[in-house]
């Protein structure tokens, strides 16, 4: 996995609660066992229309938001089954970072898990940032995962709270491979104390 590094990213608005994972990846693309290639499913049904053409009223499909690498979304945010290719087409498609005044669960913790951060603002915080997509084109975000704190040009800024596991594994890049290996001697000294029986 790789490790976060502090960026500033375009904001896309993704105006809606509850949004699963269903929405984010639909199943017909969960054949695939790479995470390359995931984007083109990416919240398909909404991006589409049923003919297979870019549905313009759909704000990922609005030229501002081309290369957007921050999304803000309303509450729940990733409900529904457990897919780690939701969190990979999400990645795929170019973002880094989600903002939402919450997250399912399961959701949340495969971001982590995968490189993709998650951030808890209050519901206000995340009005706030709506209002400056809206009337702010370009509207960019500055995300320090170390300090906790998103950040506008224009003064703006909210902190938001982070486990520090979560936060260490982030900044470290870290995946749960990487976090074992972390223990390599003590697994090697325990294999070596308990050979495998003559069979």
């Amino acid at each position: 996995m790789k490790a976060f590094a502090n960026f500033t990213g375009l904001v896309a608005p993704l105006d809606r609660s509850n949004v699963d994972t269903d929405q984010i990846i639909p199943k017909q693309f969960l054949k695939a066992v790479v995470r390359s290639g995931l984007a083109r499913g990416l919240f398909f049904d909404w991006r589409f229309t049923p003919e297979g053409k870019n549905n313009p009223e759909f704000v990922l499909n609005h030229p501002q938001f081309k290369g957007a690498e921050i999304l803000v979304a309303r509450a729940n945010f990733g409900s529904g089954s457990s897919r780690e290719h939701a969190v990979w087409a999400l990645q795929d498609f170019g973002f880094r970072a989600v903002i939402a005044p919450s997250f399912a669960d399961i959701f949340f913790n495969n971001c982590g898990k995968n490189g993709l951060v998650t951030i808890i603002l209050k519901p206000e915080e995340v009005d706030a940032i709506f209002n400056a997509v809206a009337k702010q084109p370009g509207y960019k975000l500055s995300i320090d995962l170390a300090g906790q704190k998103v950040a506008d040009a224009a003064g703006w800024s909210a902190h938001f709270e982070i486990a520090p596991h979560s936060k260490r594994v982030l900044l470290e890049g870290l995946d749960d491979v990487a976090l074992t290996l972390e223990h390599a001697g003590a697994i090697a000294a325990y294999e070596a104390s308990h050979p495998i029986p003559y069979r």
